[in-house]
């Protein structure tokens, strides 16, 4: 009997057959081929049985089934038509208040400078809002003690919900609203509905009581929220249901179809592969799991294989011989397909994520954890703004590369091609108008060749004679650099940003591109250990073949864990025994034999205070098989509450850097995953080594190009030549019928008895650097392939300083609304690069940075570390804005090499109100504790009792008070400094690899090149206004209050584009006011550095300190935009900034006005605290429309949950929406602001 395992990509369709003779078929064919056939798995398996079988089976004929035992597939069906907005037209009903829930979402925006947001799409056609509520009974579940309950009818009915909480049905549902509403779905053509009611993870009885009246009046497919995805979180619930009621009709007429095509699939096992890395049976196939079908199938590919391949390994190589104290080897897997690439991670288990967004929508339940970055082998090659940049636009497979002969666009396979890194000889002749051309090497080349000459002509300009010409082989390799750097950042969040060891894992390439750049990418990841399996072209196919069958039961829960306690609360050993109950049933009803079945219990864990919960499985020692229910009560009876808390203990410490202590552990969901072991999940038996194998012997001799070398004569090796246990030696290239495996130089590949390849990249780091420098470097000349090279990293660096940050931090401020940035900066002060975090940070942080700098001098010592927030003595934004600085120091301890930094926002600091953001202060000393210069850490001693002094100082004054969770603002002050020190080994990584002088040159280099961009763009602004060489433009804009702002741009031209600046004067606005909206001057600078970035749109320019070179900002004392040092500021900082940018923008006439404000909401006292920033509308633009219910300009803050709102504060959200029509007419209308 044969059986077919089938991935069907976007581009390609991969098959792997197993014939009944134990042989294996491998195939790849076009995904998309109408002229040929109408699905591509249907006719990559009659092409087997037809070449297998000889007999001709015409494409017209349904195909027997009876030779066929078992169909597998993963396919992206569902991901395309989420993509491209093609799923079925589907309604939402949702509780009344929240209809624009989904519209909201988290409320941020992707990208912090474009002033044209692009919201996600919701992915439902209607929404309809429902007359009912249930509330959570607020005893016990956060409201502190004598706190009022909510108020609710006292004959409203109080039930248990699924979870074991108290709630009160506050509303009935009205069935026949409902059915008023489904009428009005019924009537606008929709037959697909998804429903999500506030709490229904914890009561469902609503919602099955829609969907009893939903099926009565016919519609066709009901998704309800507690059973897609039955978690605490109401906008990811909803989005995830909605998903799955747009996306499974899709799916259930794919599978449809596809049967269609066959005589009788009856006898026919048909699974279908999940983004959890499970297969379900074809009819259980639903939308919101199928996500990473086809990347899931290649996750299970490389850790089965690769574990297999790391244990023959050191047969072969030495370096392939675990280290003593390894247990199990990690494997970083890495998929590089056409349009994007696919970053795992494996270390003897799956790793699973349960909160994902893909296509801009966030899906709630179980998927391997893969990210995904727009870089493949159809990216795009681009060099603009003297940068090379690759992507995320793809070439598609229409037309696709230029090389493919469809008038297409340069790409990395165009590059590759270039190199020499792909042999036209050995691929297939399938391109052209007639489809039986080779690949175009020399259109690629004429593109690459008219590239490089604008590249040099650019050089020259800028450099003058210190300048070296480019080759079009040095350009097309300086894009395969770009693109392998690009690629590494996905890695390193993987590994180091967790807290892993990136060099410790070995490093599994597949996928059509993937074998090409495998070496390029562990030499910049500093990886020894490289894995190409014999089938990496088809490897996502090789793992649907060896997945195993995978239920998932979830369900809410709200218990207790105790470590003290053995056994597990007998509510959660009952509901574990049910949920293990239907997912053993489920996989005896798929015919799996009871002695393959293994359930598998984790619970999801969080500390009380927290949002931030772990999935968790028991610590190691319960490797005996859990078959079903019973056995899996009886494990659980038998004392493993603590082995549960040992457990989420070490994963805590590992994701954040620390432990909470004494602090109880909730239970917020208790989750099986029952498994069918498959058949095809062993690793294939390896081949037999030689006694002696024969010296490979090349098939051809190729030029091919290296950073290393140059232009060299390299051997080219067919795979299957090859005996095992040979070795080749790099640069050298082995080829076979579905992938390319390129060796550079430093690297040794090794032919493994499984027929796959292992290659040692021996050689360090530094070394293969310098030797892939590009020619003609000096430490004084610009490179651009090195100045997106350090874009790349400097910003990497940022955001793994900021991910420390989050992770180790304990307040929700920083952990959960991500209020926070992180930058680093020259040895001037100057900002050289940030994460996409707050733009009001950022642009105010160099001032912190340069006071400290001036204010310590020569008294800064290695060791020390700074602290500072007071907003107009030392370049603070607001009191609870609390800055944490760290100079780096050369190996002499007394010069500055440069500084890091991070900027987070505490929960508290005190002052005269709960949360440092009272609206009623007048002077800074109502705000809290305003520090202009304290050492936080000197000579390597964190100064806690320093801290504590000056935080707790405000309670000095009457009526006044100190921070009022001290502890919390130490734990975060110590988060900040571990951000910091990530950042300076990161840094001090960065100059052993390319040099100090080389590093410094370049966070020069960025500036100077941000610094052009901005010139540029006030000339073209100036010329495009018809302005006099010497000109000036102006606006206003007026507070609440009638206070005015004003500003005056004066733009000079003089010199041409690269000399031109302006004048940023506001001197002209009112004084500084009684109440506290005045800003500090370094709001302002963020505000006009945030504004000239923004006004770039079409760059990738990171925001740096070049972008304010061109610009002086003038701010008088004594006015709202330069306060007197005792002035109040802490609404300057979240509403005047605000206003600023409005002016800013006015005045180049980029934008209409926003919402000009930040939204703050904060209440509480000495034992609880909320503090939170609202969205509101955007302003519209020449061309678009403003977007609505998104945070604008200064800040990029999420929001609260409803749900975790109501379960941790003694409040009812009754509704959130938007204020319809609020935003303004006009032939662009602004975006709605909330309510």
């Amino acid at each position: 009997m044969y059986s077919f395992s089938i991935d069907r990509g976007g581009t390609f369709t991969d098959c792997f057959c197993t014939l009944p003779d134990g042989r294996v078929r491998v195939l790849k064919l076009l995904s998309e081929d109408p002229e040929r056939y109408a699905d591509a798995p249907r006719e990559a398996i009659r092409r087997v049985l037809e070449e297998e079988t000889g007999r001709r089976l015409p494409r017209e004929d349904k195909l027997d089934t009876s030779l066929i035992e078992e169909i597998r597939m993963g396919t992206t069906v569902a991901t395309n038509a989420l993509l491209e907005h093609r799923g079925e037209r589907c309604a939402l009903l949702i509780t009344r208040g929240f209809k624009d829930l989904l519209l909201i979402g988290n409320q941020s925006r992707p990208d912090i400078f474009d002033l044209r947001i692009a919201k996600p799409e919701v992915p439902c056609a209607l929404v309809l809002e429902v007359d009912e509520r249930v509330v959570l009974e607020q005893e016990g579940l956060g409201a502190p003690a004598g706190y009022p309950q909510p108020s609710t009818s006292s004959e409203a009915e109080t039930v248990v919900g699924i979870t074991g909480q108290r709630l009160v049905v506050e509303e009935p549902l009205d069935d026949e609203q409902v059915r008023q509403a489904l009428r009005v779905a019924k009537d606008e053509g929709l037959r697909s509905i998804a429903v999500c009611l506030m709490h229904s993870y914890a009561f469902a009885d609503h919602e099955r009581r829609i969907k009893d009246v939903a099926t009565e009046m016919g519609f066709e497919h009901i998704s309800l929220s507690c059973e897609v995805a039955p978690m605490v979180k109401i906008v990811p619930r909803a989005t995830t249901t909605c998903v799955d009621a747009y996306l499974t009709p899709v799916l259930q007429r794919y599978v449809e179809s596809f049967r269609s095509g066959f005589s009788d699939l009856s006898k026919t096992k048909v699974h279908f592969m999940q983004s959890d890395g499970g297969l379900i049976p074809a009819e259980g196939f639903m939308g919101h799991r199928s996500i990473l079908s086809g990347p899931a199938g290649g996750v299970v590919g490389y850790a089965i294989c690769g574990e297999r391949d790391l244990q023959d390994a050191p047969r072969v190589s030495e370096a392939f011989t675990a280290s003593g104290d390894a247990k199990v080897q990690p494997i970083i897997g890495f998929d590089m397909g056409g349009t994007s690439t696919d970053v795992s991670r494996y270390e003897g288990s799956f790793e699973h994520v349960f909160e994902t967004r893909t296509a801009n929508q966030i899906i709630y339940g179980a998927q391997l954890d893969v990210n995904t970055v727009a870089a493949g082998g159809g990216s795009r090659l681009f060099y603009k703004d003297g940068i090379f940049k690759v992507g995320p636009q793809s070439a598609g497979a229409h037309p696709g590369p230029i090389c493919y002969r469809k008038n297409g666009f340069l790409t990395v396979t165009d590059a590759n091609l270039v190199l020499g890194r792909i042999l036209p000889q050995y691929f297939p002749k399938i391109f052209g108008p007639d489809e039986n051309e080779a690949l175009d090497a020399e259109g690629a080349r004429a593109a690459l060749s008219s590239l490089t000459d604008a590249i040099n002509e650019e050089g020259r300009r800028l450099s003058g004679s210190s300048y070296t010409d480019k080759t079009v082989d040095e350009v097309a390799m300086g894009f395969i650099t770009v693109a392998n750097e690009a690629m590494c950042r996905p890695v390193r969040n993987l590994t180091t940003m967790r807290g892993f060891d990136v060099t410790t894992h070995a490093l599994s390439c597949f996928g059509g591109a993937g074998p090409q750049h495998c070496c390029g990418i562990a030499k910049n990841l500093g990886i020894q250990k490289v894995l190409i399996d014999v089938h990496a072209g088809i490897l996502s196919a090789v793992g649907i073949a060896k997945a195993d069958v995978v239920y998932e039961f979830q369900e809410a829960a709200s218990a207790t864990l105790e470590s003290a306690a053995p056994d597990l609360a007998e509510s959660l050993v009952e509901k574990a025994a049910n949920l293990g109950d239907k997912g053993a049933r489920k996989l005896l009803d798929a015919g799996i034999p009871p002695d393959a079945i293994n359930l598998e219990l984790f619970l999801n864990l969080r500390y009380q205070g927290t949002d931030t919960a772990i999935m968790t499985s028991m610590a190691a020692g319960d490797e005996a098989r859990v078959r079903n229910a019973q056995d899996l009560r009886e494990l659980l009876q038998s004392g493993v509450s603590a082995r549960f808390v040992s457990a989420f203990k070490a994963s805590y410490q590992r994701e954040f850097g620390f432990d909470l202590e004494n602090r109880a552990i909730n239970v917020d969901d208790v989750r099986v995953r029952a498994i069918g072991k498959s058949m095809g999940s062993s690793p294939a038996p390896a081949d037999g080594r030689g006694a002696s194998p024969k010296a490979p012997v090349a098939d051809a001799v190729h030029s091919a190009f290296f950073a290393e070398t140059g232009r060299v004569d390299v051997p080219v090796y067919k795979l299957e030549a090859i005996d095992v246990g040979s070795s080749l030696s790099g640069p050298c290239i082995v080829v076979q019928n579905i992938s390319t495996i390129v060796v550079e130089p430093h690297c040794r590949a090794f032919m493994l008895p499984s027929r796959s390849i292992a290659i040692e990249v021996a050689a360090e780091k530094k070394q293969l650097r310098d030797e892939a420098r590009p020619r003609g470097l000096t430490a004084s000349s610009l490179d651009p392939i090195l100045l997106s090279i350090f874009s790349h990293r400097f910003m990497s660096i940022a955001e793994q300083m900021g991910k420390v940050l989050q992770r180790t931090s304990i307040s929700v401020n920083i952990k959960e609304r991500l209020d926070f940035s992180c930058a680093v900066f020259d040895k001037t002060g100057g900002l050289v690069a940030n994460a996409p975090h707050l733009p009001v940070h950022l642009g105010a942080m160099p001032s912190a940075v340069r006071f400290q700098a001036k204010y310590w001098g020569e008294k800064l010592r290695p060791g020390d570390v700074l602290m500072s927030n007071h907003p107009q003595l030392a370049g603070g934004s607001h009191l609870p804005d609390i800055t944490v600085i760290t100079p780096v120091f050369d190996e002499t301890g007394t010069g500055i090499l440069f500084f890091v930094a991070s900027r987070g926002h505490h929960a508290d600091v005190g002052g005269i109100a709960p949360g440092s953001m009272p609206p009623d202060s007048t002077t800074i000393e109502d705000e809290g504790a305003a520090i202009v210069a304290f050492k936080l850490v000197e000579g390597g001693a964190f100064q806690d009792a320093g801290a504590r002094r000056l935080l707790l100082a405000p309670g000095e004054r009457e009526g006044n008070s100190g921070a009022r969770k001290v502890e919390d603002n130490i734990s975060d002050l110590k988060a900040q400094v571990a951000a910091n020190q990530r950042g300076v080994h990161l840094m001090r990584a960065l100059m052993e690899e390319y040099g100090l002088d080389t590093v410094q040159d370049y966070m020069l280099y960025i500036q100077d090149n941000a610094e052009r961009s901005v010139r540029r763009m006030l000339h073209d602004f100036s010329l495009n206004r018809g302005m006099a060489e010497r000109d000036r433009v102006a606006a206003e804009d007026y507070m609440d209050d009638g206070t005015r702002i004003a500003l005056e741009v004066t733009i000079s031209r003089n010199g041409g584009p690269t000399e031109t600046s302006a004048v940023f004067d506001f001197s002209a606005t009112d004084p500084e006011v009684v109440g506290n909206t005045n800003a500090p001057p370094a709001v302002t600078a963020s505000a006009v550095i945030y504004c000239l970035r923004c006004l770039l749109p079409a760059s990738d320019l990171p925001l740096n300190q070049g972008c304010l070179n061109p610009v002086e900002i003038i701010t008088r004392p004594g006015t709202l935009l330069n306060p007197s040092p005792s002035a109040a500021v802490v609404g300057g900082n979240v509403l005047t900034s605000q206003r600023v940018t409005d002016v800013v923008l006015r005045t180049f006439e980029a934008c209409a006005a926003s919402q000009g404000c930040m939204g703050n909401l904060t209440f509480g006292d000495d034992a609880l605290g909320y503090y939170e920033t609202i969205a509101g509308g955007a302003g519209a633009g020449p061309g678009w429309h403003g977007a609505s219910g998104v945070h604008t300009h200064m800040t990029n803050t999420r929001i609260t949950d409803p749900e975790i709102l109501e379960t941790h504060f003694p409040v009812i959200l009754r509704a959130f929406g938007l204020r319809t029509g609020s935003g303004g007419l006009g032939r662009w209308r602004g975006g709605d602001g909330c309510t």
